[in-house]
């Protein structure tokens, strides 16, 4: 029977690494998955998990969620892949618009990366200018235009700009800190050839680091007084903070907005979307050039419909439910570490949250780096002999699914209990 230190061992000689994303490798190995289902995992060694990292933020409404699966296995039954337009193509556009209404009209794709790579590439393109600005920490995808001072695996690496990228790029990409409106304004006074501002309006990659109070009404004042595009990256909170995202939950309009993760709950989907004039601008009508062989793929599309749909149907249950065993969670490890003398920080909103062991508030991408990262890598080890697994980094998010259950919630208390003692 294969075991994951095997598996690790195997994967190592063929895959780099051993793993197909930076985020999932951790000391000595990972544990290697074999099934899933509602809250839980199963590795290849017969222990199960408490799942918290839900595929990064994915899975809203659990692992394996019924009706998801229901349509996309009566979908699989009339084919996979046209490469020719399909009614629910449409459909799922329809249900976007619904939600979102700053998204006049929407492109699907396949992935957050391949969405923010075309929401900058058109903000180029309906502005005529070079540069764009985004804010340090904040992660964007694994493409050139957005590999500078990241957040995510980049930040847990400890890359400011990845080898392979062309400085001709990453020249072009100015970097200001999160929640300093006044630096934005600053740089706009210097910078005249700048395009767009791109955001995520709460920072989910470096932890959990929320905005300040008028930061995202700021950033868009600014950016509508200096004619740029401002792009909402809501690739993690679209749907996870309300059914509009967090655009809906904090009354900004962009003028782009990117979707991914949960839109499609498990299936490879993202969209990109905003206002007419500027989508207007992809090919073939406009001269923005986007194509891909599995957009708007049937199977990832009939997801997407039903995901939307589901949380829709859910929402009046769905969000009450996330939020109050967040703050449950929360209210509960606050109180054990604070018992416990440990000096510590936790962020929270709506279904997210993350610990830091620091004494200072965790506003932005310096603050987050001084946190302890000994003591974070000691916490995740002990939760996950106590079955609960979170992501291994301190720059990214615990996410809660509409999945967990209250013996969960008590679950994961004794787990965090038995963590912080480890760390203290």
């Amino acid at each position: 029977m294969a075991s994951s230190k095997n598996l690790f061992a195997r994967a190592k000689k063929i895959i780099p690494s051993g793993i197909n994303s930076p985020v999932r490798y951790y000391t000595p190995y990972p544990f290697f998955v074999k099934k899933a289902e509602g809250s839980m995992m199963w590795d290849v060694d017969g222990k199960n998990y408490i799942d918290y990292c839900n595929a990064y933020g994915a899975l809203l409404l659990g692992h394996r969620r019924k009706e998801i699966i229901s349509d996309v296995t009566k979908q699989m039954k009339k084919g996979t892949l046209y490469c020719a337009p399909t009614e629910i193509e449409v459909d799922l556009s329809e249900l976007i618009y619904r939600n979102f209404p700053s998204m006049n009209k929407i492109r699907l794709v396949n992935t957050g990366s391949e969405a923010t790579m075309t929401a900058i590439r058109l903000a180029r393109g309906f502005t005529k200018k070079k540069k764009i600005i985004k804010f340090e920490g904040c992660y964007h995808g694994a493409h050139d235009y957005v590999l500078v001072k990241a957040g995510s695996g980049v930040a847990h690496i400890g890359m400011s700009v990845s080898e392979g990228s062309l400085d001709e790029v990453s020249k072009n990409t100015l970097v200001v800190q999160y929640n300093n409106s006044e630096e934005l304004q600053s740089l706009l006074e210097k910078e005249k050839d700048v395009a767009a501002v791109i955001v995520e309006p709460v920072l989910a990659n470096m932890g959990l680091v929320l905005p300040k109070k008028n930061f995202l009404r700021d950033v868009r004042k600014i950016t509508s007084e200096n004619n740029l595009v401002l792009i909402f990256d809501e690739v993690v909170t679209g749907f996870r903070m309300s059914t509009g995202g967090a655009q809906k939950y904090f009354s900004i309009k962009p003028d782009i907005t990117t979707l991914g993760k949960s839109l499609g709950n498990g299936f490879p989907i993202a969209a990109v979307g905003g206002k007419s004039e500027i989508m207007d601008m992809l090919s073939p009508e406009g001269k923005v050039y986007q194509a891909s062989t599995y957009a708007g793929n049937p199977v990832s599309v009939s997801a997407g419909v039903s995901s939307v749909k589901t949380m829709n149907k859910l929402k009046s249950k769905l969000y009450p439910k996330l939020e109050k065993n967040c703050t449950k969670l929360v209210s509960a490890i606050h109180d054990l570490a604070s018992d416990m003398k440990i000096q510590h920080q936790i962020n929270s909103i709506s279904s997210m949250f993350q610990i830091f062991f620091t004494n200072k508030p965790v506003v932005n991408y310096s603050s987050a780096k001084k946190a302890d990262m000994v003591k974070f890598k000691k916490l995740f080890e002990v939760l996950l002999k106590n079955g609960v697994f979170i992501a291994p980094s301190q720059f990214e998010t615990v996410f809660l699914s509409y999945a967990h259950s209250e013996d969960d919630m008590g679950k994961t208390i004794t787990a965090y209990e038995n963590a912080l003692k480890a760390v203290k």
